[in-house]
């Protein structure tokens, strides 16, 4: 059914504006519809646990050694270790900034209660929901290692800086600077390879922490202890030795580099007492702690539903609405021009409704008939037309 030209020029009038809009959205989805998305989720909340690799030295000083009577220090050798961290989101948070708390406990698991729980903190930060850096506000977050006699923990305010629980959006292949909680301190996070953890791209980054004394940056009571030189099992009888708690450590993160996920990590831990930082004496504990199985997978799967999401709206819509809206305008364009364009210009005829010399008309073109016009009573209401020849 053809379309009168009133309602093409609707029509083409239509298409055009449809096209030219869908053609805006396509330049503004990626944008700013991803410039919004690409922001850590409010609604975080990650647990991650670590185990000491079987195949690799792990180490735990017994701390009832230490205050047993007639007993020195005892070094356990093959300990069964995991790490658990549990992530949230807090308040203060809001559109730009959020602000994270993560509380890690690690624990020998041949032991139960809290006999076998070898270091436990609270760690909170604010950072930038983009970038992942701390805030500039000063303090931005704190650390509780210690509690009172209630069993509540005491934080003490702590300036972070740099990276610490996940990378920027678009994480690049370069050195980030990375903040150890237990060092307070923040070193390189180098990159070392790009490579794949079950068919997804991550880069590969290490950090070495070096051998920080722990007195020096919290007052926890294990980090330095004063005890007779025999119990630490080193010459000097019952002459008091103070041996002062050091840490060092190398870790590795895979991280996914479109959202910046840390997909997988590991730490090797090296902490031990000493009199000075360049000569261990007492192994406190030595393990090297992996994400495990279940660990690595949930977090895959984090990162690929923020994939999916990102090409959604970076790639996937802005193609279809160009090529939609281009369709669209074309169309438009082409029913509007077709639509100024008239059917056949109809014949044009004298005043009495004859056609004008010159035109060509059959001897035996069929009867026509024309209306009486008002006020003719005696027009004929059919005229007929004669060959010349009669």
């Amino acid at each position: 059914m053809a379309l009168s030209a009133g309602t093409r020029r609707t029509v083409a009038c239509v298409l055009v504006g449809l096209g030219a809009l869908l053609i805006v959205a396509a330049l503004m989805i990626p944008t700013y519809t991803v410039s919004k998305m690409a922001k850590t989720p409010l609604d975080l909340e990650i647990t991650t646990v670590a185990v000491n690799q079987k195949d690799q030295e792990s180490l735990v000083l017994d701390s009832s050694s230490l205050t047993a009577p007639g007993r020195s220090a005892e070094v356990n050798e093959n300990v069964p270790l995991v790490s658990q961290r549990f992530l949230t989101v807090e308040d203060p948070s809001n559109a730009d900034e959020m602000t994270i708390q993560a509380g890690n406990t690690l624990r020998r698991i041949d032991k139960s209660g809290d006999t076998g729980v070898l270091t436990a903190y609270v760690d909170r930060v604010t950072i930038d929901r983009k970038s992942g850096e701390p805030v500039a506000a000063d303090p931005n977050g704190s650390i509780a290692i210690t509690t009172n006699s209630k069993g509540e923990s005491l934080a003490d305010p702590v300036q972070h800086t740099g990276l610490q629980y996940r990378f920027p959006i678009g994480t690049e292949k370069k050195t980030y600077p990375y903040f150890d909680v237990l060092a307070r301190t923040t070193t390189d996070m180098e990159f070392l390879e790009e490579t794949e953890i079950n068919g997804t791209k991550v880069y590969h980054f290490r950090q070495n922490v070096p051998v920080t004394k722990l007195a020096d940056v919290s007052k926890a009571p294990t980090n330095q202890l004063e005890l007779p030189a025999a119990k630490w099992g080193v010459e000097g009888g019952e002459e008091p030795v103070t041996m002062y708690r050091f840490y060092g450590n190398t870790r590795d993160v895979w991280v996914e580099p479109e959202t910046g996920t840390i997909v997988k990590g590991g730490e090797q831990l090296n902490i031990f007492y000493g009199r000075t930082a360049d000569k261990p004496e007492v192994p406190a504990l030595k393990a090297n702690m992996v994400f495990d199985t279940d660990t690595v997978e949930s977090q895959l799967a984090v990162a690929k539903d923020n994939i999916d999401q990102l090409s959604l709206f970076g790639r996937v819509l802005p193609i279809v609405f160009g090529i939609i809206g281009v369709l669209a305008l074309i169309a438009g364009i082409a029913l509007g021009v077709l639509g100024g364009r008239s059917g056949n210009p109809a014949r044009p005829t004298g005043p009495s409704g004859r056609r004008p010399s010159g035109s060509s008309v059959a001897a035996s073109e069929a009867p026509t008939t024309t209306l009486p016009r008002q006020g003719d009573a005696d027009a004929p209401t059919e005229t007929i037309k004669l060959p010349k020849n009669l």
